[in-house]
């Protein structure tokens, strides 16, 4: 196995592994850390306030997002991110990348907790993962996975500059 192959296994099962468990925590904290099954009187179902753990796409189509980084590997850029109904485009507007074009990606996005997206850059041909990330649109923290570097990890902030007609709930 090339050792970026297996760079980016390891990856996704880490990925896999931090989205079971924030999903599992999401679901716990939605039924106040009871168990399954159990009934208290006037607490709502996972239905109706809750966050079940749910595998439904989120369409970003008319979002532009900002992702400003201030740490790793990106530390010290800005890039604004343009989506479309299946693709993303993402442009440096500050820091040491600017004037670096980046060619247009498929991407797929996730909600995976309140106001929170996992969102995975594919590239068009291969269907391989070129960037992954889980943006927090209440905390305005975003983390970034990018492969192929020996530190390919960033986090910074978040926001959106402009809202598609899908609201990240």
């Amino acid at each position: 196995m090339s050792r970026l192959r297996g760079r980016t296994l390891t990856v996704l099962l880490i990925t896999a592994a931090v989205l079971g468990l924030s999903t599992a925590a999401v679901y716990a904290n939605a039924h106040g850390g009871r168990a399954h099954g159990t009934k208290h009187h006037g607490h709502p179902g996972p239905g109706r306030h809750g966050f079940p753990p749910s595998v439904q796409r989120f369409d970003l189509s008319g979002y532009k997002i900002e992702t400003k980084y201030t740490l790793g590997r990106n530390t010290g850029n800005t890039f604004q991110q343009t989506y479309t109904a299946s693709s993303v485009q993402g442009v440096p507007v500050a820091g040491p990348f600017v004037g670096t074009t980046f060619p247009p990606e498929d991407y797929v996005a996730l909600p995976v907790g309140r106001k929170t997206l996992y969102v995975a850059w594919l590239d068009p041909t291969t269907h391989a993962i070129v960037d992954a990330f889980v943006m927090n649109f209440k905390t305005g923290v975003v983390f970034d996975y990018a492969p192929g570097s020996a530190q390919p990890e960033s986090s910074g902030t978040v926001r959106v500059i402009a809202a598609g007609p899908n609201p990240i709930r």
